[in-house]
């Protein structure tokens, strides 16, 4: 992998800051945030904690070319999903379909613009918790923000909901920042799936793609969030999600990672409801020179809560994985079920992965577990398969998959594994994921297991 050294002071200037500002037509709140942040960025590190600090995997970055002020045409897309809300990141804006009826319903999404030019008070909802970037990489996230939306699904609105977010980079330097505030009104079902690709674009260099999602669940909500992240190799990426939650609602955290250059990925969730759950699972695909960086952080301060954290990895060639899921169990928290799982599978000798899951438990009527483990293919399963006529590089091929779909057949998603599959595919043979007419990635209509026909989702059994 390379050496180089970032090179942080040469990234962003306080004059791009101030021009970026007066692009998007900053309101005072996000100015002084703005000013703020780049301070913090100067100054943290990139990994707060310095236990982590050598397990990080971030060489070879340079953003100094990054432009967030980047313009171009809007990037085609296939039509719309029946009766589904979409939001279109891309060089010309963000671009919002709302059908009729949810918007009648009471259903209202906001652009940043339109938060700013408003008087309704829910800037600083929108800017909630930005000023607290815990390092480096998020308040850098902060400083070049440009895009942005607020949702907010009603109680009145009964029936499940689809998001569909599309991210495509299309421009070379190109820098998308994005901030979501999404409330999920009591009772209300939503599916948001956030989906980034890149457009066929040759040039040198490197892009930037930065997601922050702030989650607040009303009573007995139900959420669902999964994110597909296939960039092409040039694209830095940084992920910031936190959720609170309501009694008795339930969310599910799914990310898929198959493309990207360095992906960092940063899960914060708070039950604070008595009775809610959270499902945190995470797939990764790494090869070539890639490397993910993933911490979940699962804090139980309700009763009756459960929590699960499975995070798998395959990892070949020269790529590099990290992750740590840290569940912290309050001193009133009495009855909680958390699990952690942390594994990886290397599939070559220059690929490496950490794992380290870890439980602080300050309650004593609970039950936490947690599992690890990094190691290659059992040599012996490779033996099995090719005793039946597999040839070794297609029994490893399916033992990998086999692994990361475990992970997905856990996920409150219908045939999410079969979904994936042909993304998945593209990346196993070493080539990239790319966006382009006649041949869109996107994910289809998708049905969530847990709403009037199945009223609980699957959650592990030997949790039980």
């Amino acid at each position: 992998m390379a050496s180089s050294a970032p090179r942080f002071d040469a990234w962003v200037s306080p004059e791009r800051v101030r021009s970026l500002s007066n692009a998007v037509s900053d309101p005072a709140e996000l100015i002084a945030l703005r000013s703020e942040s780049y301070e913090r960025f100067r100054e943290l590190p990139i990994e707060p904690n310095p236990l982590y600090r050598g397990y990080g995997y971030f060489n070879g970055v340079d953003l100094a070319s990054v432009d967030p002020e980047a313009s171009g045409g809007p990037v085609g897309v296939p039509a719309a999903l029946p009766e589904a809300v979409r939001i279109v990141h891309d060089a010309s804006g963000t671009r919002v379909e709302v059908p009729a009826e949810l918007a009648s319903a009471g259903l209202t999404v906001e652009t940043m613009g339109e938060l700013w030019s408003s008087k309704n008070g829910h800037r600083s909802e929108f800017l909630r918790g930005l000023e607290h970037s815990p390092d480096k990489l998020s308040a850098l996230a902060t400083v070049l923000l440009n895009r942005g939306y607020r949702l907010e699904v009603p109680r009145s609105i009964r029936r499940p909901v689809r998001l569909q977010e599309l991210v495509l980079l299309s421009r070379p330097h190109e820098a998308l920042s994005v901030r979501r505030s999404i409330r999920a009104g009591e009772e209300t079902q939503l599916l948001l799936t956030e989906e980034v690709f890149s457009t066929p674009t040759p040039f040198d260099g490197q892009r930037l793609w930065a997601s922050s999602t702030d989650l607040d669940l009303g009573d007995r909500a139900k959420v669902v969030c999964l994110s597909v992240h296939a960039p092409d190799l040039k694209t830095v990426s940084i992920y910031r999600r936190s959720a609170t939650t309501g009694a008795g609602a339930r969310l599910a955290w799914i990310w898929n990672g198959l493309g990207g250059f360095r992906t960092k990925v940063r899960n914060q969730s708070t039950l604070a409801g008595n009775g809610s759950a959270v499902d945190d699972l995470q797939t990764f695909y790494g090869a070539k020179n890639q490397s993910y960086d993933s911490s979940v952080d699962v804090t139980h301060t309700g009763t009756d809560t459960h929590a699960q954290s499975i995070t798998r990895g395959v990892f070949t060639d020269e790529a590099r994985g990290m992750s740590r899921g840290l569940v912290r169990i309050e001193p009133a928290a009495r009855k909680t079920i958390a699990y952690v799982s942390e594994h990886a599978m290397l599939l070559s000798r220059g690929a490496r992965s950490d794992t380290i899951p870890i439980l602080e438990i300050l309650c004593r009527d609970v039950k936490a577990t947690h599992s690890t483990s990094v190691a290659p293919v059992d040599p012996e399963k490779v033996f099995y398969l090719e005793s039946r006529g597999m040839t070794a590089p297609e029994a490893i091929r399916m033992i990998g998959e086999g692994f990361l779909s475990y992970v997905l057949e856990r996920a409150p998603v219908e045939g999410l594994r079969e979904l994936l599959y042909p993304t998945l595919s593209t990346r196993w043979e070493g080539r990239d994921v790319v966006w382009k007419d006649g041949a869109y990635p996107a994910l289809p209509s998708l049905s969530v297991t847990g709403t009037e026909a199945a009223p609980e989702w699957r959650f592990d059994t030997k949790l039980r």
